[in-house]
């Protein structure tokens, strides 16, 4: 096995991935920038490495300091976390020609998935349903206009490159194309460099359904049903349960099949999520795929009893997957994710110093966090305070469960996104399980 693992990131996966190396008896480094020193990861790392000021492209985007810090302390593997450059094939490269492992797909891989056009195309030619929509990238706006007549409107232009939903319009009728289509190309180029446009059929009152997978060197695919993404906004995921409220026993089987499908044809790697969208009338669709572990990997585990974090590391070290897939037996798991935001201003940043901290526990109750009282959240990084999962035996437990873990979760200072789980907790649609992905543009939790 590994015997010292460089973690390429920050805060609370940072921390999620020494607690399981610990448990594996292999050593562990942290990188941090100034703006981290104080921060949990660096503290607990059995050896902790600076690599730059606060900014993201000065720290735990500079892959020269990451690969100079992995060399000076001796490790063996790096571990990407997610965001940053975990799904950069460049640094997968790199660690891969200073002979260092990096914990993930190797480079072509995430180029190939990385690529939403491509990863599509991909999927097709594996048999994997995809939305209809283009072959590849749309040259030009007549050419979309072709396109878009052909599938029949709503249509949804989306960046390439893209992600969090930029770069992304949804377009109802043919005379707003134009307007949609210089936007939002022009913002793609800005965000990600790259204008290249694809277009698909808008699928209208969508569950986001992702499917957890986990592939080795072997060719041999495990996956770990699903999970439930559809609470978001603007693209960003808020709260994550498993299994569905609307997955049947059927669906569940046909959407695992053609995850491990498409995970085998591309000779997957590592644990990834194959994202799809789930029509009203239970026909599913491939979306995209995320080549590293997920923000909502908790949920996965407390269903299962499943270390995804420890089963990244022994693939990437060369051992098998068990090749078996699980299903959810008379268990229910739910994540909110607790953001330094201020959900009456619009969900506005609000970063600063944690006066008070007391997070909730009993039985089922699990946080992932890397703060305390005295810890400043920075302006520099994503606004994630931590993870609230909980697990029982019915969704109507771990709500209720979910429910008091929330009352119970004090965070002073700063503005959180607590009141707006409490409020959304309480929601009769919600609690039905009856919501899309749209759900939040009318979900009123201000009164």
């Amino acid at each position: 096995m590994f015997k010292k693992i460089l973690i390429a990131n920050r805060g609370e996966i940072a921390l999620r991935v020494i607690r399981t190396c610990r448990e594996m008896g292999i050593a562990t480094v942290a990188v941090y920038s100034t703006a981290d020193r104080d921060s949990l990861h660096v503290r607990f790392a059995d050896e902790a490495v600076c690599i730059g000021p606060p900014p993201s492209k000065e720290s735990y985007l500079n892959i020269p300091s990451i690969i100079s810090a992995a060399e000076v302390t001796g490790v063996d593997a790096i571990h990407p976390g997610y965001g940053f450059l975990s799904e950069n094939p460049q640094f997968s490269q790199i660690c891969q020609d200073y002979k260092i492992k990096f914990i993930g797909p190797p480079p072509e891989i995430i180029q190939l998935m990385g690529d939403k056009s491509t990863a599509k195309e991909t999927m097709r030619k594996a048999g994997v349903p995809v939305i209809p929509g283009s072959d590849g990238l749309v040259p030009d706006l007549a050419t979309a206009r072709k396109i878009a007549s052909d599938i029949g409107y709503p249509v949804i232009i989306k960046a390439t490159a893209g992600g969090g939903g930029k770069g992304m319009r949804i377009i109802w009728k043919e005379k707003d194309l134009e307007h949609h289509w210089d936007t939002a190309r022009a913002e793609a180029l800005a965000a990600f460099g790259n204008e290249g446009m694809y277009i698909e059929k808008y699928i209208e009152e969508p569950r986001h359904i992702e499917i957890q997978v986990v592939g080795d060197q072997y060719g041999n695919v495990s996956h770990l049903s699903e999970r439930d993404c559809s609470i978001q906004r603007r693209h960003q995921k808020l709260v994550e349960e498993s299994p569905s409220p609307i997955v049947t026993p059927e669906l569940r089987e046909k959407m695992g099949e053609a995850a491990v499908r498409g995970a085998k044809f591309v000779k997957y790697e590592g644990a990834g999520t194959i994202e799809f969208l789930v029509d009203k009338y239970g026909n599913f669709y491939f979306m995209e795929m995320n080549t590293r572990i997920q923000v909502e990997h908790p949920v996965t585990e407390e269903i299962f009893f499943y270390d995804l974090i420890k089963e990244q590391i022994k693939v990437a070290y060369g051992e098998r997957v068990s090749g078996r897939h699980y299903y959810p037996k008379d268990r229910y798991a739910m994540e909110v994710r607790i953001n330094a935001e201020d959900p009456f201003n619009d969900f506005r940043p609000c970063p600063g110093k944690i006066t008070s901290f007391h997070k909730p526990g009993g039985h089922g109750v699990r946080v992932d966090t890397h703060a305390y009282a005295g810890y400043t959240i920075s302006p520099y990084y994503d606004s994630m305070i931590g993870k609230l999962i909980v697990s029982a035996f019915s969704r109507e437990e771990v709500i209720e469960k979910m429910s008091r873990a929330l009352d119970e979760f004090v965070i002073e200072g700063i503005k959180t996104t607590i009141p707006f789980h409490q409020k959304l907790m309480k929601d009769p649609q919600f609690r039905k399980g009856e919501f899309t992905t749209r759900f939040l543009e009318t979900f009123d939790f201000k009164k």
